[in-house]
Parts: structure tokens; sequence; C-alpha cells
């Protein structure tokens, strides 16, 4: 419980200070996804499903708070994206949900391998939404939630793939999958799958399908 405090109120500190210092959403929010997926991955390989659960709990009452907090907390103005006005604070929610159920079914389904689904959707997203953001030029539309108009870029879900490979291979290594081109061959197989999710997910579900389909992948080309 102290650990999960300590890395979810560290994470949401490092987004606030940010977002008060200027830096736009698209990053803010981004660190925060980052972090927390990061801290998921560390506290599962440490401390399991139990941890994991218990380090949810913790980043979940968090944002919530924030979300309860509205418009003007720090947190929330980090987290919270212009682009999905008038429902910002359901683009917080659903993510947050679908991080949960998608962080509980690796785990269950994948085992030691939930760890990569939680890197490679860590990473991966929390690298394609600024790139698009910054150098998107080929944009095409994704479905949405509520109604509210989203888009990807073909610059995006590159940069999503490159940082999925980096993050698979941080991943099985700490499974303690041998270096070689085994690892390199596996690890390109949950990026091109952990991408190819984010790329075609509804916005606000590719929390839940990325981390599921690296994971199932890692676990069924490693086993």
């Amino acid at each position: 419980m102290t650990a999960g405090l300590v890395l979810g109120l560290s994470a949401a500190g490092l987004a606030s200070w940010m977002r008060r210092r200027g830096v736009r959403v698209p990053y803010t929010r981004k660190v925060f996804h980052f972090a927390v997926f990061t801290g998921a991955a560390v506290v599962h390989t440490y401390w399991g499903l139990p941890g994991t659960n218990v380090y949810g709990a913790t980043v979940a009452a968090i944002v919530l708070a924030a979300v309860l907090a509205g418009d003007g907390n720090p947190l929330y103005e980090a987290l919270a994206r212009d682009t999905d006005r008038p429902k910002r604070s359901l683009f917080i929610v659903v993510p947050l949900v679908m991080t949960a159920i998608g962080g509980l079914t690796s785990a269950l389904l994948a085992g030691p391998y939930a760890g990569v689904g939680y890197l490679v959707a860590g990473w991966g997203d929390a690298v394609g939404e600024p790139v698009g953001s910054r150098w998107g030029r080929h944009r095409y539309r994704v479905s949405s939630l509520g109604g509210v108009p989203a888009e990807r870029s073909l610059e995006g879900s590159a940069a999503v793939f490159g940082a999925a490979w980096l993050a698979a291979i941080v991943a099985l290594l700490g499974t303690g999958m041998g270096a070689g081109s085994g690892l390199v061959l596996v690890a390109l197989a949950c990026a091109a799958t952990g991408a190819a999710a984010e790329a075609v997910s509804n916005h606000g579900l590719d929390n839940l399908t990325v981390q599921v389909v690296a994971s199932l992948t890692a676990l069924w080309l490693v086993t």
C-alpha cells in the first residue's frame, strides 16, 4: 500500500507540476500514463497480482479524487484534454476503468507476461500521442465514445510501435528470458500486435486492448 501510494502520488505530482509550468496536456497526460504503467510493471514483478491490485486501487483513488474536484484541480488539468470537451471527465474515467480491466485480465491470462502488456501499453501510447500531436500529418479517424470526434496519425502509430518494441524487450528481460534473436523477434511481435490494437481501438478503450493483446502474444510465443 505504501509503495503504491508513493508511486501514484509521485506520478500525479510530476504531471501536475508540468501542467502548472505550462506544458501541454498531450505531454502531461502521457507522462502520468508512462509513470503509472511502469509502476504497475515493477509492482507486478516484485509483488505479483495482489500487489498490483493494491497499486491499481491506489492510483484509481488519486485519479477519481481529481475528477471529483474537476476544473482547476492540478491533476485534473494535467489529464483532461481540451479536445475531449464537453466530456473531459469521461475520457479520464473510461481509460482508467479500461486500464484496470486490461491489467487484471492480462495478469489472470498471461501470468508473468502481463508485464509485457503493461509496458507496451504504457510506453507505446505515452509516446504515440505526443508524436502524433506534434508531427502527425497523415491522420485517420477512429471510433469514439460519447460522440467526441477522435483522430490518430500514421506518424503516431509508428512511434507507438517503436516505443512498444523497446518496452517489450525490457519486459521480456524482466521475465528472465535470455537476450538474443529470439527475444528481439518476440518483442517485435508484441510491439506489432500492440500497435495494431492501438491503431484500431475506440478512443478511450486502447488501454484495455493493447495490454491484453501484447501480453497474450508474449505468452503464446514464449511458452
